[in-house]
């Protein structure tokens, strides 16, 4: 989806495209229907055991529809330096991850990915503030596309799942 097209008021998650963490083009339109998790995720981070948490949603709800993306990001305190490759095998042996994973992005300015920068306009952080904060920031999207909610850091993977099953039921 190109920049001006970001503001529609048509624009859903599932008009966006990203490259695998293997390198391939994915479409989101291909999970069309789906409630998504997306978040941007990083290897040595505070929050990097939210990999489990985010593998026991993938776990618990694929089946019912729900589509967990992890993004990984190197802004906040240079915490995923490594390669797409060197991710995709610290999550998989380390948190056995079998969840899409994408290549790492930026979710902040100007070279901010397109999907980040839609997210962040529909679901505005603290006080209205669009900026990502910290790695492990979560969006909720809809079967229908659009975002429900956009959860901190701090939030726990488990502690979104009563409304990831609101979600997985509208």
């Amino acid at each position: 989806m190109s920049e001006a097209n970001l503001s529609t008021h048509t624009a859903t998650a599932y008009d966006f495209e990203a490259t695998s963490i293997e390198g391939q083009p994915a479409q989101l339109a291909a999970v069309r229907g789906k409630v998504l998790l997306i978040v941007n995720t990083a290897s040595a981070c505070g929050y990097t055991p939210q990999f489990a948490g985010l593998e026991q949603l993938w776990q618990a709800y694929r089946d019912r529809g729900l589509v967990v993306m992890g993004f990984p990001s190197n802004e906040f305190g240079a915490q995923d330096p490594g390669s797409n490759a060197e991710i995709a095998n610290f999550c998989q042996a380390r948190y056995g991850v079998s969840f899409p994973m994408m290549a790492k992005v930026e979710v902040n300015g100007a070279g901010a990915h397109p999907l980040w920068k839609w997210l962040k306009a529909q679901a505005p952080g603290v006080l209205g503030t669009e900026a990502i904060k910290w790695n492990f920031t979560k969006f909720l999207v809809g079967r229908d596309g659009a975002v429900i909610k956009r959860y901190g850091s701090a939030a726990a993977p488990e502690a979104i799942a009563a409304d990831i099953e609101r979600a997985l039921g509208a």
